[in-house]
């Protein structure tokens, strides 16, 4: 399908509520010729409403939280799991830790806040935050969930001090030593609601045995305790803090006006007060003029104003303003399934209040995952419109036409330069020269595929990792690589952007390994791809081969498989964020350290495992070898998910093609289930290595493997072959 070109780069940054709804909205009423962009620390955002729920066991850590990653794909938006750590509004690019900057020609800020733990000793290093919530999540489960924490004090009584006490004695009421405290500096609790709801929510801490203290304000924390402001002294094995929230440390060094407190301001239509091309919701922002509670009620109604007003912005009209609501009902839940409601005067409290609180929050999460495609998501854009620039879309030249314009080619290899990754000079001519040093030969693989992620630096990491495989299959050392990159249609700048950040995610890859970029060609088209012709080096008595398995070699494969179910899911919105996730870290992580050992260790025959998937690239080993091979089934190293993905029928387009050729290897065909069959025949993307090891060494080389970061595992064994052609038995 042939999309616009992209002209303008729409960044958010923050997957909080406001940007959830921006995301939805886009996805139901495009703009052409804009490309969105959500940039988050983690694939899923929780959803604060269902947090308390979570912990006291009523909801499961799917329920409450939206996957990034997939709403991002149905509504035809690049999603970048990256830290941001500054902001250029000049220059109008985002700063990260750990990867290049990113431009944008509009951004948009929903990070939500960080815990406000003030100048209060050691707050920082023994207190535990409410925000934010995933990391709280994964701390409660090591500490209180082993029990690791009986005395438990909870600093804040506010909603969210609450909230997480009542959960707790909920989740662990059944546990006598456990014991719970909560204490607020200001003389009652929830200072926002009325008498009636206040009464409400006294009753319940009361009966749940959680006391109460007020006017107290906490002067210091230990390991051990926490020190009141009269000098007491309270043991507590884990202290919760739930005192309020502050602003992200990296907006302070942006040049954006802040508040005193380090706050993005805002204006009424919800962009900053003092760049034009900024906007911002939710707890990172402060209106000017209004004093708002930090609560995501104002982000969640935030949230449609701020889509209409990017909306008007990217179409060059006036913006819209954000009327805060000036009551809002509070849902608080009190643990066993029972909540206390209050807006205004109204207070009411039960297990009905619960369960229409539950009915709100479950709407909430149905309106973000339940969404169906409704562009293409590499592209982002809708489908062909005349371009405002004067080139008709539908008219793009092929051929020589389609090649990348030299200023967009330049701009690109200009900034590489200065990244790090210096192109080789012989770049500049039509064509490298290589000479081989003597005594050794020059070893030549070539591999291209389209984009399996919109990240385009993730996306250039695992090309390059996959490409490579080849070469470190055959014990050879990577040497140099051509690239053969296709960008979409869009404004030069953008292309230039996209460009630049698929070669520097592979250059961290080859020069990772050994290899120089040295050239390639660059075309435009109506997705990303890229691929890499690579050569490498290898002593020509060096060379491992597929045809060398002998008897009684140990068959080792490096890493798990299962990444061809895996993205096939995630396109149908089927896959778990943390499988693809951990997939996603499999397909970065490189194959040299582990052909190196390989060949030390004397590896008679090897491969990598790839679009074949493992039978299939197994059986060509096994053809060209002569011999037969006992798989060991139960050991093979599968990526989560895979196997629950193919019993659920999900299976990459390629699978049913490579199943036809490995059901033609396999011994005894019918005593193969036809899941592990599917495991066998799935194809993957930057797989392992698959290497016979001598018997005497196998233990040794298995060993260095794993000490070198691989999971390595021993999957079987070389036999003679038992009849005329290749079979794979069952051990």
């Amino acid at each position: 399908m042939q999309t616009t070109p992209i002209l303008k780069d729409l960044v958010l940054i923050g997957g909080g509520h406001a940007h959830v709804e921006v995301l939805r909205r886009f996805a139901m009423q495009p703009v052409t010729g804009t490309r969105i962009t959500l940039v988050s620390e983690a694939s899923t955002s929780p959803y604060s409403g269902m947090l308390p729920g979570h912990v006291a066991w009523h909801y499961d850590s799917e329920e409450i939280h939206i996957d990034l990653r997939r709403l991002a794909a149905v509504s035809g938006a690049r999603f970048i799991r990256a830290r941001v750590s500054g902001l250029d509004p000049d220059s109008r690019v985002l700063l990260f830790e750990n990867r290049p900057s990113l431009a944008y020609n509009l951004l948009s800020i929903n990070t939500g806040s960080v815990p406000n733990t003030g100048t209060t000793p050691g707050s920082a290093a023994f207190a535990l935050p409410v925000k934010p919530i995933g990391a709280f999540l994964d701390r409660l489960s090591t500490t209180v969930g082993q029990n690791q924490a009986r005395r438990v004090a909870v600093v804040g009584g506010g909603a969210a001090g609450i909230e997480i006490s009542l959960a707790l004695r909920r989740r662990f009421g059944g546990n006598p030593t456990f014991e719970l405290a909560l204490y607020e500096a200001g003389e009652t609790i929830v200072a926002g609601i009325n008498p009636r709801a206040r009464r409400h929510i006294l009753k319940a801490l009361s009966e749940a045995g959680i006391m109460v203290h007020t006017g107290h304000t906490v002067d210091a924390i230990n390991e051990e305790a926490l020190v009141l402001a009269d000098g007491r002294r309270v043991p507590s094995d884990l202290t919760i803090w739930a005192t309020g929230a502050s602003a992200p440390d990296w907006l302070a060094h942006t040049g954006l006006a802040t508040t005193a407190e380090g706050f993005l301001r805002i204006g009424p239509d919800l962009r900053s007060v003092s760049h034009a091309t900024i906007f911002g919701a939710g707890d990172s922002a402060a209106i000017d003029g209004a004093s708002l509670p930090r609560s995501g009620v104002y982000a969640v109604r935030q949230g449609s104003v701020l889509a209409d007003n990017l909306h008007r912005v990217l179409k060059g009209e006036r913006t819209r303003r954000y009327r805060p609501q000036s009551q809002f009902l509070r849902l608080i839940a009190t643990g066993p399934k029972h909540a206390v409601a209050s807006r205004g005067s109204f207070a009411a409290a039960g297990k009905w209040v619960w369960r229409w609180k539950d009915r709100i929050d479950r709407r909430f999460m149905d309106r973000y995952g339940t969404l169906s495609p409704m562009r293409p998501a590499q592209a982002g854009i809708s489908v062909r419109e005349p371009s405002d620039q004067g080139v008709d879309p539908a008219m793009r030249c092929k051929g020589c036409g389609a090649k990348l314009g030299p200023d967009v080619l330049s701009r690109a290899l200009e900034r590489l330069s200065t990244s790090g990754s210096a192109p080789d000079p012989a770049m500049l001519d039509d064509a490298a020269i290589l000479t081989p040093p003597p005594g050794f030969s020059v070893l030549q693989s070539v591999d291209f595929f389209p984009a399996l992620l919109s990240d385009p630096r993730l996306f250039g990491m695992i090309a390059a990792n996959h490409c490579l495989g080849d070469i470190h299959a055959m014990g050879a050392k990577p040497w140099t690589a051509l690239a053969l990159a296709q960008v979409c249609a869009g404004a030069e700048e953008i292309q230039s952007e996209d460009l630049f950040h698929m070669l520097a995610g592979a250059a961290t890859i080859l020069e990772a390994e050994g290899a120089r970029l040295i050239g390639g060609h660059s075309l435009e088209g109506d997705e990303l791809g890229l691929g890499f012709t690579v050569n490498g080096l290898a002593k020509p008595d060096a060379i491992i081969g597929k045809a060398g398995l002998a008897p009684g070699d140990v068959l080792i494969l490096t890493k798990p498989i299962g990444t061809g179910t895996l993205f096939a899911a995630e396109m149908r919105g089927r896959a778990k964020p943390r499988w693809i996730d951990d997939a996603i870290e499999m397909m970065t992580r490189g194959n040299g350290a582990a052909a190196q050992i390989f060949s030390a260790n004397g590896a008679t025959a090897m491969t990598d495992v790839t679009g074949f998937g493992l039978a299939g690239h197994l059986g060509e080993m096994l053809n060209a070898s002569g011999m037969d091979a006992m798989l060991d089934t139960e050991a093979i190293p599968v990526l989560d998910g895979a196997r629950e993905l193919l019993n659920a029928g999900i299976e990459s387009s390629l699978a049913p093609r490579n199943r036809r050729r490995v059901e033609r290897t396999l011994a005894d065909p019918e005593r193969w289930p036809a899941h592990l069959v599917g495991l066998l025949s799935d194809p993957q993307t930057a797989g392992g290595l698959l290497a016979g090891v001598p018997a005497d060494k196998a233990a040794e080389c298995l060993a260095a493997l794993n000490a070198a970061g691989s999971d390595a595992r021993i999957v079987g064994h070389a036999v003679d072959r038992r009849s005329s052609t290749a079979r794979i038995h069952l051990d």
